[in-house]
């Protein structure tokens, strides 16, 4: 909308008094400071445009762009998560320099398993690079990701020291090796071979986000029972139990994040309507927005709306690109790789990374660890959960009702 100074009560009346985003370009030329766009967030557009291009008081300090403003770009949001996504991509058309510092967007922290070590270990970071390492998070914080990792790699034998392994036999080693929580490679306390067992464990207890460890001791409890060992089940039990209150520790959203797929549903700023914002591999997607008063009148359902937008052609018969055809090529790959190539690097190495990577995980991490959080999130395991999905949608749209006969988002 233009902005004409002598129009300003019509102009404030035409904006919606809802949250949203807006972008106030400026009648100047060039790339000077004077000429900058300016881009926020709000809860009430109509207010903040108010605030910044309505009459000035003679005393106030209160930043005023009536005199350089010629029109204003808006959009109305249904919900923070979407006014903050909304913000990021103009953030990043408007400001390529500094739209992080703007939207004071910092990586997440992460565990990283260093698969080119000849001795891996895991730690914490905040960067991700396609080095074939193995990565998991994201974590609420560096220091949630810190204590997680100290009580969960408690369970295994691998090595926490930063130091180059040189397997010398008269090195004296470190407390871990003292009180045999390591196994000690730097004084030759194990083969190559049995430090690429435990580090494997370690890595398939975080890539199935630790089900692998659990099912293998109840397992083992179970064998022990039938055996009448009961002093070895009573021990494993134990164990199983320690294990389970550190899992306890690891929030729903870390996972490995190539695997990182899930779905996360809003109100939209349109009544009736569910904004569904699928992330694959840590990557967010266009939102698909479901709109519930006109769709009673498609011949379509929404569970095949929603396997439409995630999983393209799904019902194409004979296709490799139906989600069974999908899980077998996958399970093929897999099982060829393993087969093929059992070293760690080669299963769970990251070969290539995105430069946006960071960005989506800070937005999705920022959005997840809130609180209060807003709207529904719903992780795939091996399918997408439709009719959770369903579910969700009725919770959203049971909530508080929305403004009525409000607008639709605009631009």
């Amino acid at each position: 909308m233009e902005f004409f100074a002598d129009f300003a009560a019509d102009f404030f009346a035409a904006m919606p008094a809802r949250p949203g985003i807006f972008l106030l370009e400026m009648r100047g030329e060039g790339t000077g400071a004077a000429a900058q766009p300016y881009l926020a967030r709000t809860a009430d557009i109509r207010r903040a445009a108010e605030r910044l291009l309505g009459t000035p008081e003679a005393a106030s300090k209160q930043l005023n762009l009536r005199e350089v403003t010629a029109r204003i770009r808006y959009r109305v949001t249904g919900s923070k998560f979407e006014q903050n996504l909304a913000f990021y991509q103009n953030a990043r058309v408007y400001f390529p320099s500094r739209y992080r510092a703007l939207m004071r967007l910092r990586p997440p922290a992460m565990l990283k398993v260093n698969l080119r070590n000849s001795y891996p270990r895991c730690y914490v970071t905040r960067r991700i690079r396609g080095d074939e390492g193995f990565y998991f998070g994201p974590f609420g914080s560096r220091r949630s990701a810190e204590d997680f990792s100290e009580s969960f790699l408690d369970l295994f034998k691998t090595r926490r020291c930063q130091i180059k392994i040189r397997r010398d036999p008269e090195y004296p080693g470190c407390m871990y090796s003292e009180m045999k929580m390591c196994l000690a490679p730097c004084f030759a306390g194990c083969t190559q071979e049995e430090y690429d067992v435990e580090i494997g464990r370690v890595l398939e207890s975080l890539e199935t986000t630790g089900t692998a460890l659990t099912e293998q001791l109840a397992l083992e409890r179970s064998a022990a029972s039938e055996a009448l060992d009961f002093e070895r089940a009573a021990a494993l039990h134990k164990r199983l139990d320690k294990v389970t209150a550190v899992l306890r520790g690891m929030p729903d959203l870390a996972r490995r994040i190539e695997e990182l797929d899930l779905v996360i549903l809003q109100r939209s700023a349109e009544p009736q309507t569910i904004a569904v914002f699928p992330v694959r591999g840590g990557m967010l997607e266009e939102p698909l927005f479901l709109r519930f008063a006109e769709i009673s009148s498609e011949p379509r359902s929404v569970e095949a709306i929603l396997k439409d937008a995630l999983e393209p052609g799904w019902n194409a018969e004979g296709s490799e690109t139906t989600a069974g055809g999908r899980a077998r090529k996958r399970d093929e790959e897999e099982s060829e790789v393993v087969a093929q190539e059992r070293n760690l690097r080669a299963r769970y190495g990251l070969r290539a990374a995105s430069p946006d990577w960071h960005d989506h995980l800070a937005l999705l991490s920022r959005w997840f660890y809130s609180k209060p959080r807003e709207g529904e999130i719903l992780f795939r395991e091996k399918v997408w959960p439709y009719r959770r999905m369903l579910r969700a949608c009725s919770r959203l749209l049971a909530g508080p009702q929305q403004v009525p006969n409000a607008p639709h988002p605009q631009q």
